[in-house]
């Protein structure tokens, strides 16, 4: 189903040509509507996910917990697709670390296994564990926190003392308040806390079950705040979307950034390389989860999303207009067609670790050692990857745009610099 799904959005965009000559701001316009939508779908999808949330804490119970957690994956399909909107848009760029920051120091949040470590020279607060902790020290001055409020994880922890593994709000911290971390290595399975974590009186199981469950409220309304916040930046009105329009060859350069920054350094080199470098599951993007497949599936669609000018919403309906790929193909037909190629070459081979992973093969256990199988689709993927950000860098050769900088890693441009 999801290859059909592939293939009949590529055969879509081969076929439907614009029936008149494609202006830079229709093209802007139809970029800043998706963009409107796939953040109003994210917030409608966090909505949901906090309803089950408080479900949950009114009422602890296995099926609460199950309830949460399928909210959490359904909350990463649309957001996942608007990643293609970072790296060129300031606006996107200065919020996305409440929202998506990783890798986070989880110790910061709650109790960890032993085997975890305490503080470090890095980070004297990477086992601070707040839940159990109403007061802290921090940069010299004594902080309340005998109340797990938003204020106190927005303003306080995000980021504490300038450390950015302090991750305290957004996606992966309700994911790690959900499923607890994972302790199977590159073994099967994922997280694994339970319910009774949460629950009342004598049921509580590790301690503070009230305050674990006042930081999830916090953390989870928090997500749904700042998603409203760039939903509304994206309106007809909206900051981001009047920045975007106010110059249509930055917009467009923007627009290129994002597709070439995310395809190449952020998501073949950072979070998908170095992961099979290291042979390490701590480079798995949803490592609590094991959702990561999933995630990496629908960056790879926001990429095509962008270039295609298309987006399908969670309600079945479609946001398309004129594209990156119109423009490009009046000025260089071989280059859009070779980059469309691509994008769907690229998605396809994210596909297949996701059907690796529904037929049972994690993507941790795909980063062991000896996993010659899962090393191969995870770098067929990166390859695809790498090979489309230098057909998306031919486009903007092609529509005569400067002041593209594709953001690099290591693990792409100086693999022996990762073991140093």
């Amino acid at each position: 189903m999801r290859s059909t799904f592939t293939a009949a959005l590529f055969t879509t965009a081969l076929t439907a040509l614009p029936a008149h000559a494609v202006e830079r701001t229709e093209v802007l316009e139809t970029y800043a509507d998706i963009a409107a939508a796939a953040y109003a779908d994210s917030l409608t999808a966090a909505q949901s996910l906090q309803d089950a949330v408080n479900a949950f804490i009114q009422a602890p119970s296995p099926e609460g917990l199950t309830a949460a957690r399928t909210a959490w994956r359904a909350a990463r399909v649309p957001y996942m697709q608007t990643e293609a909107f970072r790296f060129g848009n300031p606006i996107v760029d200065d919020w996305e670390g409440r929202v998506n920051a990783w890798p986070l120091d989880e110790g910061l949040i709650d109790y960890v296994d032993g085997t975890y470590g305490g503080a470090t020279d890095e980070n004297a607060f990477a086992a601070l564990n707040v839940i159990a902790s109403p007061a802290f020290t921090l940069s010299g001055q004594q902080i309340d926190a005998s109340e797990i409020t938003p204020a106190l994880l927005q303003d306080t922890l995000q980021e504490a003392d300038g450390v950015e593994a302090n991750v305290a709000t957004g996606y992966h911290a309700i994911e790690f308040l959900l499923w607890g971390q994972d302790l199977n290595g590159t073994d099967a399975g994922a997280g694994d806390r339970p319910w009774t974590d949460f629950a009342v009186g004598d049921a509580c199981t590790n301690d503070n079950c009230d305050r674990r469950a006042d930081y999830l409220r916090a953390v989870t309304g928090l997500l749904v705040d700042d998603l409203a916040e760039m939903a509304g930046a994206w309106a007809d009105d909206g900051a981001a979307r009047g920045a975007l329009l106010d110059d249509e060859a930055a917009g467009l350069s923007a627009m290129l950034t994002g597709m070439g920054s995310l395809s190449y350094g952020e998501l073949a080199g950072e979070r998908m390389k170095l992961g099979v470098m290291m042979n390490d599951p701590e480079e798995e993007h949803d490592c609590f989860s094991d959702n990561t497949h999933q995630s990496h599936y629908y960056d790879g669609l926001g990429i095509q999303n962008v270039y295609l000018g298309s987006y399908v919403r969670l309600d079945g309906s479609s946001i398309s207009g004129p594209s990156l790929s119109d423009l490009v193909a009046a000025s260089a037909p071989d280059t859009d067609a070779q980059l469309r190629t691509e994008l769907a070459a690229s998605v396809a081979a994210l596909d297949a670790i996701r059907a690796a992973a529904d037929d049972g093969m994690a993507y941790d256990q795909m980063l062991a050692r000896d996993n010659a199988e899962g090393e191969a689709l995870i770098m067929a993927a990166v390859d695809a990857l790498v090979t489309q950000t230098r057909s998306i860098e031919r486009a903007v050769t092609a529509l005569d745009l400067s002041g593209i900088a594709v953001e690099g890693s290591d693990s792409l441009d100086n693999p022996n610099a990762v073991f140093q």
